[in-house]
């Protein structure tokens, strides 16, 4: 007997990486040098698991592919708003965690080790083109959209492989990344970044 999936997660996401703008991987092509070192970041604008609501809370996620990232073998470790309560913790865990099914099932189906899920304080921000990060004591990044030949924002639609299939990825440099936790220590500048709206659900 199967069990109807009750849930949703809409807002704004993005993420960087330290390949060269923009990242090869989208394209099933090798990372820039030769391994990938990703930070992704979400706040949840709505979104629910049964009754148990997510609206305002921040989610992000490091992960590191030993390679190529088609060939899964991922790393990731996953962080959870401090102001979550126990459910909205559980709730979350089980969405990002790909236990709910849609496309975080499938970016999960490529990791081979969690390292962790912890509850920390995360702040997210957004204005016009810039978006920010900063978990206090494990990461800091930001980016800033790469303007199209055209004028506007440069994108990318519909890769082969992507964080997020509902909006086009806006293509980004980051001004700033780091992350410091379990045995990583990464520091880099002037690298790939994509950000848009985002919509996921069963």
């Amino acid at each position: 007997m199967s069990t109807t999936k009750n849930w949703m997660v809409q807002g704004r996401y993005f993420e960087t990486c330290n390949c060269e703008t923009a990242c090869p991987c989208v394209w099933l092509q090798p990372p820039s040098e030769g391994d990938c070192k990703l930070l992704v970041a979400w706040h949840i604008d709505q979104g629910h698991l049964h009754d148990r609501s997510l609206q305002g809370l921040n989610v992000a996620m490091a992960c590191y592919a030993p390679g190529h990232m088609k060939d899964g073998n991922w790393q990731a470790a996953l962080y959870v708003d401090e102001r979550a309560d126990d459910s909205q913790f559980e709730a979350i865990v089980q969405i990002f965690s790909g236990q709910q099914g849609g496309h975080p099932a499938i970016l999960m189906s490529f990791v081979g080790e969690v390292l962790g899920v912890k509850k920390v304080k995360i702040d997210y921000r957004h204005q016009g083109d810039s978006h920010c990060l900063i978990i206090p004591g494990i990461a800091q990044a930001e980016i800033e959209s790469i303007q199209g030949i055209a004028g506007g924002q440069a994108e990318i639609n519909n890769p082969p492989l992507c964080v997020v299939t509902s909006h086009p990825s806006i293509v980004a440099r980051s001004k700033n990344y780091q992350y410091r936790d379990y045995d990583k220590n990464w520091q880099f500048s002037e690298r790939n970044g994509f950000f848009s709206a985002f919509v996921y659900k069963p």
